[in-house]
Order: structure tokens, then C-alpha cells, then sequence
């Protein structure tokens, strides 16, 4: 299964994930590229959420539709 295949079908669960979560889970090195596949090919109405991990610091976490 590629890794686009298993993070949709982790975001299908009902979950979010982060860059780290996912290199962690999937090895998938560039989540953002994977995202933006999943949402301009395959055209999924994948939401991006800024979350601060630190005072400075800020990352990225996916969700499928408005979570």
C-alpha cells in the first residue's frame, strides 16, 4: 500500500495527523506533498489546522473535512 493510500485511509477514520505523526507511522517524509496529491489529484476536501508545539513553533495537522 503507498503511503498516500495509508494516510487517506487513516484520515478516513476519522483522524488528523502531523508531519511527525506520519513519518513516524507511514515513513512518509513529506506529508504536505502527499497532502496536496491526495487533495489536487484526487481531489479530497482535506483541511490544514496551524498547531503550536512550542513558543515559536508551529506545525501543520491534517484533517479530512472541517475538523
Amino acid at each position: 500500500m503507498s503511503q498516500q493510500s495509508e494516510i487517506l485511509n487513516y484520515l478516513k477514520r476519522g483522524k488528523s495527523i502531523t508531519p511527525k505523526q506520519a513519518l513516524s507511522m507511514f515513513g512518509c517524509l513529506s506529508l504536505a506533498q502527499r497532502i496536496a496529491d491526495l487533495k489536487h489529484k484526487d481531489n479530497m476536501p482535506i483541511t490544514k489546522t496551524m498547531i503550536k508545539v512550542s513558543k515559536n513553533t508551529h506545525v501543520a495537522r491534517y484533517s479530512l473535512g472541517n475538523k
